[in-house]
């Protein structure tokens, strides 16, 4: 797992009135549960130091130095504005190395599906996983062969195994799948469409039944008038 450095400070004043003149100066309030018999530890960083750390879709195992005081920690949870882009709060994880810790994991797709081939569309259906491991063992990314994909299968999140790694997504959940691009995943839709379909060549049977009986007619009307 790639590596994030990140220095923070000791925070000394709490409430709402602090906590939005921190922000005022470009500080964000934040804080570290630590765990093992460990204090969480409030305390704040330049917002400025965290954005290459926030958006991305890549995971980080942070280097925290916290005044003078160094852990390694993941970051569990970002609090945004409601209508700003103004960061709030966040929280970090303190982690250990014999404590399993759970972070979601980008999903990486290689190979070109079988199913592509033959003109379907691959579909990725969850981003990242929710994985459980001791922090040596996270990769920075979960990659998935396609290769055997085939047009109308899908790969679940149970039909995985990644060693040293437990996935905490439901085992039913689709991770990926290829479908046509005319497929309609919606069964009520589905039915729909096939009944459209069937009144449609009915009406086009009809139509051509009543074409035939008037040409019959003109027919018939044809004849009395040469007799």
């Amino acid at each position: 797992m790639k590596t994030f450095e990140l220095k923070g400070e000791i925070r000394e004043d709490f409430g709402k009135k602090a906590s939005a003149g921190l922000r005022s100066k470009g500080l964000i309030p934040c804080v570290v549960y630590g765990g093992k018999d460990t204090e969480n530890i409030n305390f704040t960083v330049k917002s400025g130091d965290v954005l290459k750390l926030i958006y991305t879709p890549e995971v980080f195992l942070i280097n925290l130095m916290i005044g003078e005081k160094e852990m390694k920690a993941v970051l569990k949870e970002v609090q945004f504005h409601p209508v700003k882009e103004q960061i709030l709060h966040m929280d970090f994880l303190q982690v250990f190395d014999d404590v399993p810790v759970v972070v979601e994991i980008p999903v990486n797709l290689e190979g070109l599906a079988a199913g592509v081939k033959a003109g379907g569309k691959l579909y990725l259906d969850i981003r990242k996983l929710r994985s459980r491991a001791l922090y040596k063992h996270l990769p920075d990314k979960l990659t998935i062969d396609v290769t055997n994909l085939v047009l109308g299968k899908s790969i679940q999140v149970g039909d995985l195994d990644f060693e040293n790694i437990e996935l905490l997504n439901p085992k039913d959940a689709v991770v990926c799948r290829v479908q046509t691009t005319r497929m309609i995943l919606d069964p009520v839709l589905e039915a729909e469409e096939e009944a459209a379909e069937e009144a449609a060549e009915e009406a086009e049977e009809a139509k051509a039944e009543g074409e035939e009986g008037a040409e019959g007619g003109d027919e018939a009307g044809a004849d009395s008038a040469e007799a």
